[in-house]
């Protein structure tokens, strides 16, 4: 009965979005209003003020650190669009094959791998997104590619961080883990591709090899990486040996007709720069102690009541990341004056209902995390599965993916659980730890703050429903297929 309780704000949450066509705000708030009267009534959650006021601070709070990577996303894309620098990179890309789903996998899976695999945090779909619609993709089908696209890399996103509550977790030896979590997405990822391809293939004249030769050129080197090197490049190397790989082959297979515009490659390189810029940026903060270290100290936070907290280090945000290098833009462009101040008012102009969205789907989880429903629900799924439970592993992953909005948040919640139910089963610990790690990845597509922060940057704000509707089957079918793998593995081991 419990788990039937704590599984109604999101079932509100899902039938608002999907069923009703309500925004996120208004399916948010409502499941919001569901999971507070809920916690209160069954889950003795305190009436006093520190806990009703706690989830809402948390939830403006992690709005703001989401909205300082929405606005200078936004302000990019602006930026790019009115100084040309979005047309130019569409030129080279016409140039390197005149194939839109070939141009959309070098953006939506390498780029986006990428991206993830630096910055992770939604940078991914905040920069991919708007450049497929300047690619000439629709605003939906843009959003989709970049939610799709960046998935396979979530679990090593931002140079390891989503492993390091599970290496916590189960102390041992980091490239194990990292290489059986990337054998499921090995064996598995080629379906993502397929899908991206589908969704950006003209209606004739597909280049049919362009989805397998893109996923094998990024999953067998981060495969590699994986068991090598461990959990903090096979993301970053595996997309930047595939993606430079996949572009000389696409020169060769899928060549740029005889129409082509010419490039001027200087021009391109300075189109280029803002985002060369916050790989640079992003990657010397990652990867270099000192600088890491120094950026990491100076610390925003606040807490109450012993149970509530909040912090965000804004040195270290991949939003300053961004701010520098619309900076570094700006500066490359100095002799088109005149844009800057433009692109940042069309930016901050779309926020307001961002904003409230945000607040609204973040209320919601932090309401579920404090009130224990999401542990509730999880112990419900493992005492119904019994020795199935294997099956239902890398979807209670999802699950906290969709609540919480981050496969790092999702690995620290349900890490110690997933070892607990492992035990509980009779299923290898290691084995449950990898398939909490591949299912809070794919949990990231359905995840609706990162749906209502992608929306923002595509103008599909208010319409962030359709796009659950799409990426919710996407989600169960793969979590559900790395389910059967997992319980196939662990019956024969």
């Amino acid at each position: 009965m419990m788990q039937l309780l704590a599984l109604l704000p999101i079932l509100i949450l899902l039938i608002g979005m999907i069923g009703l066509g309500w925004t996120a705000a208004k399916a948010g708030l409502a499941g919001a209003a569901t999971a507070i009267a809920l916690a209160i009534i069954a889950f003795d959650y305190g009436t006093d003020p520190a806990s009703l006021l706690g989830p809402l601070l948390e939830a403006g709070f992690t709005a703001a650190t989401i909205l300082w990577i929405v606005f200078p996303a936004l302000a990019l894309y602006e930026f790019q669009t009115r100084s040309g620098a979005s047309q130019q990179i569409g030129d080279w890309l016409a140039s390197v094959s005149d194939r839109r789903e070939v141009q959309a996998l070098v953006l939506a899976w390498f780029f986006a791998l990428l991206l993830e695999g630096a910055a992770g945090f939604g940078t991914p779909i905040a920069l991919v997104a708007p450049m497929l619609v300047s690619l000439g993709f629709s605003p939906h089908r843009s959003l989709l590619l970049a939610l799709i696209g960046h998935v396979a890399a979530v679990s090593f996103g931002a140079v390891g961080t989503p492993m390091v509550p599970l290496l916590e977790a189960l102390p041992g030896e980091p490239r194990i883990l990292s290489a059986t979590i990337m054998l499921f997405h090995a064996a598995l990822g080629w379906t993502l591709t397929f899908l991206l391809f589908r969704l950006a293939r003209p209606p004739t004249g597909a280049a049919w090899g362009a989805a397998p030769v893109a996923a094998l050129l990024f999953l067998i080197p981060a495969l590699a990486l994986a068991w090598l090197a461990g959990p903090e490049l096979p993301a970053l190397g595996g997309a930047l040996i595939g993606g430079l790989l996949f572009i000389s082959f696409a020169r060769w297979r899928w060549p740029a007709g005889p129409g082509a515009k010419s490039v001027d490659g200087m021009a391109v390189l300075r189109s280029g720069l803002p985002y060369a810029l916050v790989l640079a940026i992003i990657l010397a903060t990652r990867t270099i102690p000192p600088i890491a270290q120094a950026l990491q100290g100076f610390t925003l936070e606040w807490s109450m009541a012993g149970r509530f907290s909040s912090t965000v280090a804004p040195l270290y945000h991949p939003g300053t990341m961004l701010m520098l290098a619309l900076g570094g833009a700006a500066m490359a462009r100095r002799g088109e004056p005149g844009q800057m101040v433009p692109s940042l008012a069309s930016a901050a102009a779309r926020l307001p209902s961002v904003a409230l969205a945000l607040v609204a789907v973040l209320l919601l989880a932090r309401v579920m995390v404090h009130s224990v429903m999401i542990a509730a629900l999880a112990e419900g799924a493992a005492g119904m599965l019994g020795s199935q439970w294997p099956l239902a592993v890398p979807l209670v992953g999802a699950l906290g993916s969709f609540v919480t909005g981050s496969a790092t948040a999702s690995n620290i919640l349900l890490a110690d659980f997933q070892l607990t139910a492992a035990g509980a089963t009779a299923l290898s610990p290691l084995l449950g730890l990898a398939g909490q790690g591949f299912g809070a990845a794919i949990g990231n597509v359905i995840a609706p703050h990162n749906i209502v922060a992608g929306a923002a940057t595509v103008g599909l704000v208010g319409r962030e429903g359709s796009i659950l509707k799409f990426t919710l089957p996407v989600c169960l079918v793969y979590a559900g297929l790395a389910g059967l793998l997992l319980y196939a593995v662990a019956t024969l081991s």
